[in-house]
């Protein structure tokens, strides 16, 4: 979505609306998944000030997002969300924040690549290629960087 040209969005609006059917079609009970990079400045801060108190990631709630993100949503004059009528017709029913994923994810994320490709979960390579990611904050290195994207290239190393 971030990538969107920022009129395309307001083309697929009537499809998402609140229309009885559109050239015969009910779209009422249809999902859309929009997938965008937005909002995670604010999204890897409440998750810190989670890990900060000393609260498991796991215990962030939705709620806990809804009003920073559907506020930068808004206000984003750049984005394709900012620039559309979305949420001005409140078409949107939630806004789904990924949350960072933390070392032992990472690990999981590893595991997960090894068994795909038919071999054991081996403790030492999992180790060896979660250690190998980056981490932020840069001291605490609380949370993946880049998530699980980079795994399956960082496993070949090691195969």
């Amino acid at each position: 979505m971030d990538k969107m040209h920022k009129g395309l969005i307001d083309a697929i609006k009537p499809y998402l609306d609140h229309h009885n059917n559109i050239d015969g079609v009910v779209y009422r009970k249809a999902i859309f998944i929009f997938l965008s990079n937005f909002g995670v400045k604010n999204i890897n801060e409440i998750a810190l000030d989670f890990w900060r108190r000393g609260s498991k990631r796991e215990k962030i709630q939705l709620k806990d997002f809804e009003s920073k993100l559907s506020n930068e949503v808004c206000n984003d004059t750049d984005s394709a969300f900012g620039h559309s009528r979305f949420m001005d017709c409140n078409v949107i029913d939630y806004l789904v924040p990924f949350l960072p994923l933390e070392y032992e994810h990472a690990k999981l994320c590893v595991k997960k690549e090894l068994v795909a490709r038919g071999y054991q979960a081996d403790e030492k390579i999992i180790t060896a290629v979660a250690d190998e990611m980056t981490y932020f904050p840069e001291h605490e290195k609380i949370y993946s960087v880049k998530g699980c994207k980079t795994i399956p290239n960082r496993v070949n190393f090691y195969l």
